[in-house]
């Protein structure tokens, strides 16, 4: 077993690396100026989940190697923002003295946000009964000195929430500040500071467009909000309930008064586009009324479907953001028919392993 630790003299060389990949990669689409963006060379991951192992009246958080299986005891977890790291050696060492609390513990998850909030997710193998209850409120009485913590636990067909259920994040996005909420077990980008310099890069390219602006796959509006004020009006789509909801409470706080966000896959509103299918979640919304000519599309790690793929070629501009390099030159293949490659970027979610966040901007040929 081992410690999770990072040398920050490897960064820019492993930086440099991914630099060099996706140049060559991409370098048939016409990509010779390769934007770049780094993430802090440590503590850099707001978000970090962590299986519990138990040894005796040892107690201690656990990874698995990705090869080998092997358990990898952490002691100390480098990525870790910095609320997760100061945290991770506090909440062990008083697990460890609370058998309540410890027993048939398998999992910890934890949030953080820039913000200064952190929130705790605790899944076990047991009923968690009014014993549980009265150690966790202890010892969130205790940590709350420390720390601006909630906790959540979790068990077969239980969830008890310590507090709030989300974290509330700010970013600040070419010299202003957002408000996003951030849901326990939700997607949400896990780099914070890197997701300021991505949405920075999304609102410079939005700055020289104009009309209304279609998102597929917003999440929580992490790019509508922060997109809405370069244009007329933005509709943007997503099918998670949760996320949704989120969209809406940030909509809210944020003061956004041109955004709307419904509830559908990429799927269905192609549907909807093409008046194939009639949805009950559009009523109120009349597709028609918009002019969109731009479109981001922030699709997952298995990219665009084939009729998803045609729907994006319909718009002027494009702007593609992507956590699978793979997946998107696949994509690219059959939007460079129509479109051109204006401006590419990587920015450096995760740095140190060999996952890519990119960026690319289209526009009609």
């Amino acid at each position: 077993m081992a410690v999770i630790t990072i040398n920050p003299a490897l960064y820019e060389q492993q930086l440099n690396e991914k630099k060099h990949t996706i140049a060559a990669q991409f370098a048939r689409f016409g990509v010779n100026d390769l934007e770049v963006f780094a993430s802090e060379e440590k503590h850099y991951r707001q978000r970090a989940e962590f299986r519990v192992w138990h040894d005796g009246e040892d107690l201690f958080h656990i990874m698995f190697d990705q090869q080998s299986k092997e358990k990898i005891r952490v002691e100390q977890f480098d990525p870790a923002a910095p609320l997760i790291f100061a945290l991770m050696p506090r909440l062990i060492a008083e697990l460890k003295t609370k058998e309540v609390l410890r027993r048939k513990l398998f999992q910890i998850d934890y949030l953080s946000t820039l913000s200064g909030e952190i929130l705790v997710s605790m899944l076990y193998h047991k009923a968690l009964d009014d014993e549980w209850l009265t150690a966790i409120k202890e010892l969130k009485n205790k940590l709350s000195g420390e720390f601006n913590i909630d906790f959540i636990g979790r068990a077969r067909k239980q969830k008890i929430a310590l507090g709030k259920e989300y974290v509330v994040e700010k970013l600040t996005v070419a010299g202003k500040q957002l408000v996003y909420q951030q849901v326990e077990n939700s997607f949400t980008q896990p780099n914070a500071k890197v997701n300021q310099k991505m949405l920075e890069w999304a609102l410079d390219i939005s700055q020289n467009l104009s009309n209304d602006l279609l998102e597929l796959y917003c999440g929580n509006g992490n790019f509508s909000i922060a997109l809405a004020p370069a244009f007329n009006r933005v509709l943007a789509t997503e099918i998670s309930k949760s996320s949704v909801a989120s969209a809406q409470f940030n909509i809210a706080e944020n003061k956004i008064t041109n955004l709307d966000i419904i509830r559908m896959s990429s799927e269905e509103f192609t549907e909807a586009m093409k008046g194939e299918k009639e949805f009950s979640r559009l009523k109120g919304i009349d597709l028609k009324s918009y002019n969109c000519q731009s479109i981001l599309v922030d699709p997952p790690r298995a990219g665009l479907d084939e009729g998803t793929t045609r729907l994006v070629q319909n718009y002027d501009n494009i702007i593609y953001i992507s956590c699978n390099p793979q997946t998107l030159e696949r994509d690219l293949e059959v939007l460079t028919q129509t479109h051109k490659v204006e401006r590419f970027a990587i920015f450096d979610q995760f740095p140190y392993t060999h996952h890519i966040e990119s960026g690319v901007f289209l526009t009609r040929k």
